[in-house]
């Protein structure tokens, strides 16, 4: 049997984006600022996010202890609610449209590890969020999906593949169970 070295868990060709001078910068801030119950320091936080390379709209809101994992492949519309405790782990670019809720706990995670290769690299895909999607509490949006215009994906469920337009899902994987009607 192979054994697999703990040190492997890598993918050449993966772009970081940053130096990591900027990345520790990023780190240190990130854990001052973010991740931290303490509330309010909105107007720091969104300062802080431009200053690190993120597409940040007006009327954003970062509750606390959110954690983003490379500021410069973020990208926020308008009026963009991100609840506590967050986790938007983008090793790819993430783009959240205007309107968009991202409930307490939820987490999008632009980053996997291919189990098929005894080296476990890593795989990342981007992940794009349209205008009006709302994803629920300890929700999960994987890698490479893509939920349409308001597309809601309910409390603890796992989309593992792209949500469409006006539907709610639910589960894991995620399911459609029924259309989505704004009064």
């Amino acid at each position: 049997m192979n054994k697999v070295k703990l040190n492997t868990y890598q993918n050449p060709e993966f772009d970081r984006g940053a130096s990591k001078l900027r990345e520790l910068l990023w780190m240190f801030c990130s854990a001052l600022f973010f991740q931290h119950s303490l509330a309010g320091l909105n107007g720091l936080k969104i300062w802080l996010l431009k200053r690190f390379g993120a597409k940040v709209g007006l009327g954003v809101l970062l509750k606390p202890n959110v954690r983003i994992k490379f500021p410069w492949k973020l990208v926020l519309g308008n009026d963009v609610w991100i609840g506590e405790s967050v986790w938007i782990d983008n090793l790819d670019e993430v783009r959240i449209a205007d309107n968009v809720c991202l409930s307490q706990g939820a987490m999008l995670l632009c980053g996997n590890h291919n189990y098929k290769h005894s080296s476990f690299d890593l795989m990342v895909s981007p992940i794009v969020l349209e205008e009006g999607v709302w994803i629920g509490a300890q929700a999960i949006v994987c890698p490479g999906v893509c939920c349409r215009s308001h597309a809601v994906l309910s409390v603890g469920s796992v989309a593992v593949a792209n949500l469409e337009a006006y539907t709610i899902y639910q589960g894991n994987p995620a399911q459609a169970v029924k259309t989505r009607v704004i009064n």
